[in-house]
């Protein structure tokens, strides 16, 4: 349980340099702010909820695609479950944690719509400052996309709200033990 504990705790760590390193990466001034060092040990500064990071929320994300696909299946229509720019969020976060580039083209795939449809919801995504394109370097046929700061920072929100309970259950027994 103990060694648990720290692995969890460590792979919190890993995926808020993580952000730290996204931030500075799309040229946003990262929030070193929300960063606490106290005797050597890493903590984050509770009242910045929005930028806090845990370690379940890219399996919640996983989960939730899953179950959206799964829903679609089982029901034999597509038509009833769209929501493309949230399927195009869901997919864009995902990569972003696992430090995956994803086409226009990909995103278009993984938003299970036809593609006119999906670049529709990618155009409003990025108009609206949640997501941004960077042409491919190496290839100019090539545009990927990626979630923005602010993109990011929406999905860590909507991720700790809605996972403030099991977030809270799965930090207890860490807490309990670091009490005694």
């Amino acid at each position: 349980m103990r060694n648990r504990a720290k692995a969890i705790r460590l792979i919190g760590i890993a995926n808020e340099l993580l952000a730290v390193a996204r931030e500075l990466e799309i040229g946003e001034k990262p929030s070193l702010s929300s960063y606490l060092f106290a005797d050597g040990e890493y903590e984050m500064d509770k009242s910045s909820a929005a930028k806090q990071d845990h370690p379940i929320w890219v399996e919640l994300a996983r989960q939730t695609y899953d179950d959206r696909r799964r829903r679609t299946k089982i029901f034999s229509s597509g038509d009833l479950f769209g929501e493309p720019a949230w399927d195009i969020l869901l997919d864009l976060f995902i990569a972003t944690k696992e430090r995956r580039r994803v086409s226009v083209t990909s995103a278009c795939i993984g938003s299970a719509v036809p593609s006119t449809t999906a670049l529709r919801w990618i155009t409003i995504l990025e108009r609206n400052g949640f997501l941004a394109r960077e042409a491919d370097p190496g290839d100019a046929r090539r545009v990927y996309v990626k979630l923005s700061a602010r993109g990011y920072s929406a999905m860590l929100e909507y991720f700790a709200s809605a996972s403030r309970s099991i977030v809270l259950l799965d930090d207890a027994p860490a807490q309990a033990m670091a009490a005694r």
